[in-house]
C-alpha cells in the first residue's frame, strides 16, 4: 500500500520550535512596546460574517477573500437556472455566507460597534492573530500570516498617528531593524485627482498607484489608461507623482499645486502637523513624503503610513493610516480611528537573512540534569524544583540512557549547563555543574548552582 506524501497547502507554513522561538522573540517585542504606549489586547474569530467583510478592501481585496462553504448540502438553496452558469459568482450568495478575515482592523471595527456600551472612548487596542489572503504565494507573500495591530478609534487628533510612528520606530529599533518610514495622505490624493481633473476616479488612482513598486510606472501608467484617465489628465499626474526635493519642499510644491483643492490643503495641513509632533518626539528613522504612496485599502481617509527595511528588500513590513469612518457601515458613524499593522513574517524574514536574530537559545532550557537511574533521579527532583522556583528553565532527562546520548542532547538543543549526580556526588552532598561551552566542571552544592547559573554568561 502506497502512501501520499503529507504536505500543507501553499501559501502556509509549519513552525519547528527554533522558529517558534524567534517568532515568539518578534511577538513579544511588539507586544512589550504596545503595552509601553497603553494599547490593551483584544481578540476576534478567524472568520467573520461575508456581509462584514465585503465591500471594505476594494475591488482586489474582495477577490482575495477566502470563503468558507455553508455547513451540509451547501448547493440546496441555489437557484437551478445558476448552477450551470459560467459566471461562478452570482453562487456564492447561496453558498457562502462567512469567510477568513482578510485583516484585523475591518473586524476591530465591527468589535468597537458590537461593544460600544463596553469600551471606554478613546479606545487603544492591540491584536496579534494570523489572516489570511487568497493571493499568489510568493517570497515575502503568504497565504496564511500574522498581523501585530494597533489602533486607536474615537480621537481625530494628529498626536495619535505621530505616537504610532514613534511607536514603530522603537518597535524596529529593539528589533535591532534599519527602516525608512513613508509617509502621505489620502486627502493629498484626493486633491490631486481633483487637479488633473478626475475626482471620481480617485479609487482608479489610488488602486493604480499603489502598484508602482510592484509592476513599474510605465505599467501603472498602462494601467490608469485602462481605467478610462485621458492623456492629458496623466500628463499631469505624472510630475506630481514624482516631485523632487526634500519633505519641506515637496509640501510647498504641493501648496501651489492644490491651491484650489480645500481638501488637498487639508491633506498637506494634516502632513505637517505629523511632521512637526515626530520631530518633536525624536524618531530614530526618517520619514519621507511618498505622493506615490496610496495603500490601495478603501477606508483610509487621512495619513498613510508605509514602513520598508533597508537590510532586505522585501516590501512593506508595517503599514496603516487614518480611517474616519469605517464604524460607520456597521450603524456607528463618525468615529475616526487610525493604526497600524506590523507584518510579523516579513519581519521574520528581514531579521533571518540579515543575521539580526538573536541567540534562540537563552529563551530556553538553561540547565539539564543527567538521568543515572531511579536512585539519582529521586535524589535530583528537589534541585529540580528548586531551580524552577528560581526561574530558571531546566529539564530531567526521562530515560537512564547513555551519558553520549544525554549529552548529545543538551549540546543539540544547545542547554548551556548540565548537572550530574553520580554515586560520588550523592555520597557527599553535592552536583556536579558542567559548563557546556567551556567544558569547565565543578563540584558545588545545590544552592550554588543558583548563584553560578544566575550570574554566568551562557
Amino acid at each position: 500500500m502506497s502512501f501520499q506524501k503529507p504536505s500543507v497547502p501553499k501559501g502556509t507554513r509549519d513552525f519547528g520550535p527554533e522558529e517558534m522561538q524567534r517568532r515568539n522573540y518578534i511577538f513579544d517585542t511588539i507586544r512589550s512596546v504596545f503595552r509601553l504606549y497603553g494599547y490593551l489586547p483584544i481578540e476576534t474569530p478567524a472568520m467573520e460574517n461575508l456581509t462584514t467583510l465585503l465591500g471594505k478592501y476594494g475591488e482586489e481585496g474582495d477577490k482575495l477573500l477566502f470563503r468558507i462553504l455553508n455547513s451540509g448540502d451547501f448547493l440546496k438553496d441555489v437557484p437551478a437556472e445558476y448552477m450551470h452558469e459560467p459566471e461562478f459568482q452570482r453562487l456564492w450568495p447561496y453558498i457562502s455566507e462567512k469567510g477568513l478575515r482578510y485583516d484585523l482592523t475591518v473586524p476591530f471595527a465591527r468589535f468597537v460597534v458590537q461593544n460600544r456600551d463596553k469600551l471606554t472612548f478613546p479606545f487603544k487596542r492591540y491584536q496579534i492573530q494570523p489572516v489570511w489572503r487568497a493571493d499568489r504565494p510568493q517570497r515575502g507573500r503568504y497565504r496564511e500570516f500574522y498581523q501585530c495591530d494597533a489602533d486607536v478609534i474615537g480621537s481625530h487628533s494628529l498626536l495619535n498617528e505621530a505616537e504610532l510612528l514613534k511607536m514603530a520606530d522603537e518597535v524596529f529599533s529593539r528589533l535591532g531593524l534599519n527602516i525608512s518610514i513613508l509617509l502621505n495622505n489620502r486627502k493629498i490624493l484626493a486633491g490631486i485627482a481633483e487637479y488633473i481633473g478626475e475626482p471620481e476616479k480617485l479609487t482608479d488612482i489610488t488602486t493604480a498607484i499603489d502598484k508602482m513598486d510592484k509592476i513599474g510606472p510605465e505599467n501603472v501608467i498602462a494601467e490608469l489608461t485602462g481605467r478610462g484617465l485621458n492623456t492629458g489628465a496623466i500628463d499631469l499626474l505624472k510630475p506630481v507623482l514624482f516631485l523632487k526635493g526634500d519633505n519641506t519642499e515637496k509640501l510647498d510644491s504641493l501648496k501651489n499645486i492644490l491651491h484650489h483643492s480645500e481638501t488637498g490643503l487639508k491633506g498637506i495641513e494634516e502632513l505637517e502637523a505629523v511632521m512637526g509632533y515626530t520631530n518633536a518626539l525624536g524618531l530614530n528613522s526618517v520619514i519621507s513624503l511618498d505622493l506615490t504612496l496610496a495603500r490601495g485599502l478603501n477606508y483610509y481617509t487621512g495619513a498613510i503610513i508605509e514602513i520598508k527595511s533597508k537590510d532586505v528588500s522585501i516590501g512593506s513590513i508595517c503599514g496603516g493610516g487614518r480611517y474616519d469612518n469605517l464604524t460607520g457601515i456597521f450603524g456607528m458613524p463618525g468615529v475616526s480611528g487610525v493604526g497600524i499593522s506590523f507584518g510579523a513574517d516579513r519581519i521574520y524574514d528581514v531579521l533571518e537573512q540579515s543575521g539580526r536574530f538573536p541567540d534562540v537559545a537563552a529563551a530556553g532550557t538553561k540547565v539539564l540534569i543527567v538521568n543515572f537511574g531511579e536512585e539519582g533521579v529521586r535524589y535530583c527532583l528537589p534541585l529540580l524544583n528548586s531551580l524552577r522556583e528560581a526561574g530558571l528553565g531546566v529539564e530531567l532527562y526521562p530515560d537512564a540512557a547513555k551519558m553520549k546520548k544525554q549529552l548529545s542532547y543538551a549540546d543539540a538543543l544547545r542547554i548551556p549547563y548540565v548537572v550530574l549526580a553520580g554515586e560520588d556526588e550523592m555520597n557527599c552532598g553535592m552536583f556536579t555543574l558542567k559548563n557546556m561551552r567551556s567544558g569547565e566542571q565543578q563540584k558545588i552544592g545545590a544552592e550554588d548552582i543558583i548563584n553560578v547559573i544566575g550570574v554566568g554568561k551562557h
